[in-house]
């Protein structure tokens, strides 16, 4: 069997090298003005965020294509028809939609699509589950499985200061968003495991104590006493990411990954301010270590 995701998955995220070894990625697109930029080739975060900051008009970010899709298949099916597919949610891309619709376009393959109903890092530690699995000689049922119950055992929570760029993205209506800008308010933003789309899951007045905020929202999740597989997230807002991490520490009992920034096209929805943190019991990755 093999393994494909998009880049919004994050999986360069991951513990080690050994999932970015086994999986293709196929890369979203974010467009500035009249350039367009594939995730994660050719420019890096930190220079994206530079053109970002430079640029008169705001980003607009595509999913690949049906077609790229196919032939990713069809590569992948002269050596192996088995594929497992790994997304972005749908309740926020429409990344798996095209891939549905490629499917259909590659009858030689035997294609079993998962929608992750999240992203960037959470979503990567299915795609690490699944690499897991398959080197441990798993089924692909038994795969999809532990998929399902890692999603079910991830939460992921961010904040941002500045909330035009989710204004402009459309995933924060326009007027709650310019009121909430106005009010200076830092939204605290979750991922609903089942829809797979953003919720909020509360406010502050400023970004310190948004990162108290996310904390606390930690706290009502899991117990202090607990082992956690933990992993803090930004945009170009390293400071911010320490200060979450340092908190996070201090309160909780905490399996670390690397700190890191996620994919610019993820970026593209928050701009440079953004911070967040991924987390489930430790337990659920047990049998995969």
């Amino acid at each position: 069997m093999r393994i494909v995701t998009d880049s919004a998955t994050d999986t360069g995220l991951l513990r080690d090298s050994e999932t970015d070894a086994n999986i293709t990625i196929v890369p979203l697109r974010v467009n500035l003005g009249e350039t367009s930029f594939q995730d994660g080739i050719g420019i890096t975060p930190d220079e994206f965020y530079v053109e970002l900051e430079k640029s008169d008009v705001l980003p607009v970010t595509s999913q690949p294509s049906a077609g790229e899709f196919a032939k990713v298949y069809r590569e992948i099916a002269k050596e192996d028809k088995d594929i497992l597919s790994i997304h972005i949610s749908s309740g926020l891309s429409g990344t798996v939609n095209s891939a549905l619709a490629a499917v259909k376009m590659v009858p030689e393959a035997n294609i079993t699509i998962v929608d992750t109903k999240t992203l960037s890092a959470a979503a990567g530690w299915q795609v690490w589950a699944a690499v897991k699995g398959m080197k441990l000689g798993w089924s692909k049922e038994k795969i999809l499985a532990k998929l399902k119950e890692v999603a079910a055992a991830t939460t992921t929570l961010y904040t941002l200061k500045d909330l035009k760029y989710l204004i402009h993205g459309g995933r924060i209506s326009h007027m709650k968003g310019l009121i909430a800008s106005v009010l200076n308010i830092k939204p605290l933003i979750g991922v609903h495991k089942e829809l797979g789309n953003y919720t909020q899951e509360g406010q502050a007045r400023s970004f310190n104590k948004a990162i108290d905020g996310l904390v606390k929202i930690m706290g009502n999740a899991i117990s202090p006493e607990e082992k956690m597989r933990v992993l803090v997230v930004h945009t170009g807002n390293p400071k911010g990411a320490q200060t979450l991490k340092d908190k996070v520490d201090d309160a909780f009992n905490c399996d670390w990954l690397p700190t890191g920034q996620i994919s610019f096209v993820l970026g593209a929805h928050t701009g440079t301010s953004m911070i967040g943190v991924g987390f489930a019991k430790a337990s659920v990755f047990e049998e995969l270590v």
